[in-house]
């Protein structure tokens, strides 16, 4: 008998679903039993990956760990244990650029379980409807609690959402320099920290998780840009509306990072048939768009998406954020990027934190990058 571990991290939304689904496959198959543990979010934010492919069969991951993953050998390409028409099904099928970002050098490296994205949070019953654009999303913030999501990696996504929205995504390449523009990278900043400024600032230490759970009780009226959770959204009473992002500028993009999470298989693992399958019940089209929504999962496929029956159940959630979930932005996976993330969002939170101008800011966060980039150069 073959003992499948894997890891997801510490949330209805990662843990309920791939449990009830493991109880499942255990019963069903003779040969094989998997159990599911769990981390917090900030380890699955970042925590190596090639560290817990050394422990575990399975690893829910976030597609910017790839590179480092990759360099430490610690996965297995889906495209060796999947066929092709399920691989390709699997990118047609779900939503925006979910599979496109757990590909790289032209292989699969994880399954594409969950999608999500920044997107808009409101309290209901104090912001009936969403700010559309920036300006009107700063009046809110001047009269109602508003929150920007600063957190762990969230400071850097924050500002890397709104330089999308200005026009002008990120360079994704490890030696790519600069990474923003500096007339948007200083835009962005100072955005970020004019609304800031009108909202308590201890909320920017607390992770996408705990604000939404401030947004359900009425401590924050507002957040324009937070990973979506669908467990925090209801039925059309409940107290949590999510929506699309605000555009910087009436017609402009809606400027996202794409989240979500992966299913990856540890390059250790024997892959037998019967999880092979397992994984691509997981990812039917039926599973998605009942399963995981009746056990609190958030699909990745469009079919679940634009469910009528899911979205009631949700509040609208899905079709409430489609589009901004179709149009986000694919971050960096080369090695070396997470640990960046990190380090850069430290730098924007504290110098937001404590009035550092923002073209200083931007200058040492492009030689953050810059050094980032001298490192990847020598490895």
């Amino acid at each position: 008998m073959t003992d499948y571990r894997g890891l997801t991290w510490d949330h209805p939304r990662g843990t309920v679903a791939l449990r009830a689904a493991a109880s499942r496959f255990s019963e069903e198959s003779h040969a094989h039993t998997l159990a599911w543990d769990s981390q917090p979010l900030e380890g699955f934010e970042s925590h190596p990956v090639g560290d817990l492919c050394a422990r575990y069969d399975l690893v829910v991951l976030d597609h910017p760990h790839l590179g480092d993953a990759l360099e430490a050998d610690a996965l297995q390409p889906l495209d060796e244990l999947l066929p092709a028409s399920v691989i390709e099904e699997w990118r047609a099928a779900t939503v925006g650029s979910t599979a496109r970002s757990y590909t790289l050098d032209g292989r699969l490296w994880a399954a594409p379980l969950d999608v999500a994205t920044q997107v808009a949070a409101l309290h209901r019953a104090s912001v009936p409807e969403p700010p559309r654009t920036w300006d009107r999303a700063l009046e809110l913030a001047g009269t109602a609690p508003g929150a920007l999501s600063l957190a762990g990696p969230h400071a850097l996504l924050t500002y890397f959402s709104l330089c999308v929205a200005l026009g002008d995504a990120p360079a994704t390449g490890a030696d790519a320099v600069p990474l923003v523009g500096g007339a948007v990278g200083v835009t962005a900043l100072e955005m970020m920290r004019d609304f800031l400024g009108r909202c308590d600032p201890a909320t920017a230490e607390l992770n996408p998780i705990a604000l939404l759970e401030r947004v359900a009780d009425g401590r924050i009226a507002y957040c324009p840009f937070v990973y979506g959770y669908v467990n925090y959204a209801s039925a059309e009473s409940g107290p949590v509306r999510f929506a699309d992002v605000p555009r910087c500028r009436p017609g402009g993009p809606l400027g996202s990072v794409l989240g979500g999470t992966g299913l990856a298989v540890s390059r250790r693992t024997p892959v037998s048939e019967e999880l092979v399958e397992h994984i691509v019940w997981l990812l039917s089209a039926d599973t998605q768009r009942d399963y995981l929504p009746r056990h609190q999962g958030q699909p990745a496929r469009r079919e679940a998406w634009t469910d009528p029956t899911v979205n009631e159940h949700s509040g609208d959630f899905y079709r409430d954020t489609l589009a901004t979930t179709e149009n986000a932005w694919v971050r960096p996976r080369h090695p070396g990027y997470t640990a960046f993330q990190l380090a850069g969002s430290e730098l924007i939170r504290e110098g937001l934190l404590t009035g550092r101008p923002a073209a200083a800011l931007y200058d040492d966060l492009e030689a953050l990058h810059r050094g980032t980039a001298r490192a990847a150069a020598r490895a």
